[in-house]
C-alpha cells in the first residue's frame, strides 16, 4: 500500500471499518456550493469520494475535490478515462497529489451513449487497470507514463471498482484479480441491491483469499423517486437496480422516504458480511442522504 497520511489511509491499514460518501461536484462556477455540500455532508466519513461526470457534465472533479480538502475533508478523486488520455490523467494524478488529495479512484466511465451528451467522443486512450497499473508505477517508482521521473514522488492511495453482479463468476474474479496485481489498495462495489447476489460474489471473493489482499467497501445507493430508479435502472450508472427494488417504490406513500430506508437496511446487512471492510454511500446528487442513511444503520 502507497504509503499516505490521511484519515482514509490510517482507517485502511488500520483494519477498522470505513465510512464513505459520494459528493457530485456542483454544475457551478463558483466554491461556495462546494463549500455548502460539504456542510451537508456527515462528519464521521472517513472520506468523500468525488464523482467525475458520471452521467452528467458536472463541475471539475479535482477543484471540487481540493476545495474539500481545504475544507478539511479527506477526498478520494474519481478519474475517468472515458474523458481523458494518459498525458492528462496523470497530469491530474500529479495536480492532485499537490493539492493535498491522499487517493484516486481508477474508472473507465459509463459510456457517453448513456448521459446527457451522447454526441461527445470517447477518448479511452487507456483503461481503469491500465491507469492503475500507471499511476501504481507512478507512486511506487516516480515513473510516468512516458517513463520521466518524477520528485517527489506522489502518494496516493488508489482504488478501483468491483461489479459483485458479473457472471460467470470465474471471469469476474480474474478482472477483480487484474486490479488488485495493478495495484488497488481499495475496492468499492456497484450500488448493492441484489443482497443473496452480492453475497455469492463475496463468498467466491473469500474462497480465492482476495479479501486479505484488497479492502472491500461495498456501497448503497438511496432512490430518491420511482422515476429517478427507472432511469438509474436503464443507464445503470451505479450498477443494476433490479425489478425488487422498482417494484418496492412503485407501491410506496413515500418513495424517498422508502429509497432511503431500502439503502439503511441494505448498509445493516453488508455490514454483516464477512470480508466486507466498510460502507459507501453512493449519493446521485442527493448528498445531505448519506447522514440520514448512516442514523438508520446505525452506522456510526
Amino acid at each position: 500500500m502507497t504509503t499516505t497520511t490521511t484519515k482514509f489511509s490510517d482507517a485502511l491499514t488500520s483494519g477498522k471499518w470505513v465510512l464513505t460518501a459520494e459528493c457530485l461536484p456542483p454544475r457551478s462556477g463558483g466554491a461556495a456550493a462546494v463549500k455548502r455540500l460539504a456542510g451537508e455532508l456527515p462528519t464521521g466519513l472517513d472520506a468523500v469520494v468525488v464523482a467525475d461526470n458520471p452521467d452528467e457534465i458536472q463541475g471539475s472533479a479535482l477543484a471540487c475535490a481540493a476545495i474539500l480538502a481545504g475544507e478539511g475533508r479527506d477526498s478520494v478523486l474519481s478519474m475517468v478515462t472515458r474523458d481523458r488520455n494518459r498525458i492528462a490523467l496523470e497530469s491530474d494524478a500529479l495536480g492532485a497529489a499537490s493539492l493535498g488529495i491522499g487517493a484516486v479512484l481508477c474508472l473507465s466511465g459509463a459510456h457517453q451513449s448513456l448521459g446527457v451528451c451522447p454526441q461527445a467522443s470517447g477518448v479511452h486512450d487507456i483503461d481503469s487497470i491500465q491507469l492503475t497499473q500507471g499511476l501504481k508505477t507512478l507512486t511506487s517508482q516516480g515513473k510516468g507514463f512516458s517513463d520521466r521521473s518524477t520528485d517527489p514522488r506522489p502518494e496516493l492511495l488508489l482504488g478501483a471498482v468491483a461489479h459483485p453482479y458479473q457472471r460467470p463468476l470465474e471471469l469476474n474474479l480474474l478482472r477483480l484479480r487484474k486490479k488488485i496485481a495493478a495495484g488497488a489498495d481499495f475496492l468499492l462495489t456497484q450500488a448493492v441491491f441484489d443482497l443473496p447476489a452480492f453475497t455469492e460474489w463475496m463468498d467466491a471473493v473469500r474462497a480465492a483469499g482476495l479479501e486479505k489482499k484488497v479492502a472491500i467497501i461495498a456501497s448503497v445507493l438511496p432512490l430518491t423517486s420511482l422515476e429517478k430508479a427507472k432511469v438509474l435502472a436503464e443507464r445503470q450508472t451505479y450498477g443494476p437496480v433490479g425489478a425488487a427494488a422498482i417494484a418496492r417504490l412503485s407501491k410506496a406513500s413515500d418513495p424517498l422516504g422508502e429509497g432511503v430506508a431500502m439503502a439503511a437496511e441494505a448498509a445493516a446487512q453488508l455490514k454483516a458480511v464477512p470480508g466486507v471492510r466498510g460502507i459507501h454511500i453512493l449519493s446521485g446528487g442527493h448528498e445531505s442522504l448519506a447522514a440520514k442513511v448512516i442514523e438508520l444503520a446505525a452506522l456510526a
